[in-house]
């Protein structure tokens, strides 16, 4: 019995290890454990996050949730990134990336890639807010879709369930203007926002892919 049981934890070990070397191949990590907010931090308003049945819910005054985990030293550089996403009919929110913690009010440091299918403000979901935006609605409030976002060198790739709507090259030695001098590729970490009151926006499945500097 001591034998077979022995056998049978081998092979239990094997097929463990066989599911690591596939993730392994594949690249990506999660970066939500989908129970609670651990790796991430959150400055003033934290109320306006939390989890619920594997998402993370985003409803409330302005917030920033910032990544802090373990993986790259929650600094990233060269990535993929990809969320799936749903926002509530009138929903505010955005993807910052390249950024850093920030206390309170909107993160200076980083490009934010807009989450808004219906809001007042007329940058859609996909756009790199205020450098190269979308004007059309690609997806329909309470349906889940996937955005991602591709930076590789000066090169900026968003998509909506791969579909392409933005692809930026930063310029070298780009200006920016006052108040938006941090809008620029570096490396950094990733945040998710929380608008206003109004908006109420779901994400699962944060996942990224650390691509060669």
């Amino acid at each position: 019995m001591k034998k077979f049981i022995t056998f049978c934890s081998i092979i239990i070990v094997l097929i463990s290890c066989a599911g690591s070397k596939k993730m392994a191949t594949d690249g990506w990590i999660s970066l939500f454990d989908g129970q609670s907010l651990s790796n991430w931090k959150v400055g003033d308003n934290a109320a306006s996050f939390k989890v619920e049945n594997g998402m993370i819910v985003v409803n409330g005054n302005v917030a920033h949730l910032f990544y802090d985990g373990d993986i790259k030293n929650h600094e990233f550089k060269n990535f993929e990134f990809k969320a799936d996403v749903m926002t509530m009919p009138g929903a505010n929110s955005g993807i910052y990336f390249h950024t850093q913690f920030q206390q309170s009010s909107w993160p200076l440091k980083g490009y934010e890639v807009q989450v808004n299918n219906s809001q007042s403000d007329w940058r859609r979901t996909a756009s790199l807010y205020g450098i190269q935006d979308v004007r059309e609605v690609y997806v329909k409030d309470s349906t889940w879709f996937t955005e991602s976002i591709t930076v590789i060198g000066k090169k900026i790739t968003t998509r909506i369930n791969d579909k392409v709507l933005v692809e930026y090259t930063e310029p070298d030695n780009v200006k920016r203007e006052t108040g938006n001098e941090g809008r620029v590729i570096s490396k950094g970490t990733f945040a998710l926002q929380g608008h206003d009151p109004n908006s109420k926006v779901y994400y699962k499945n944060i996942m990224v892919k650390v691509l060669p500097d």
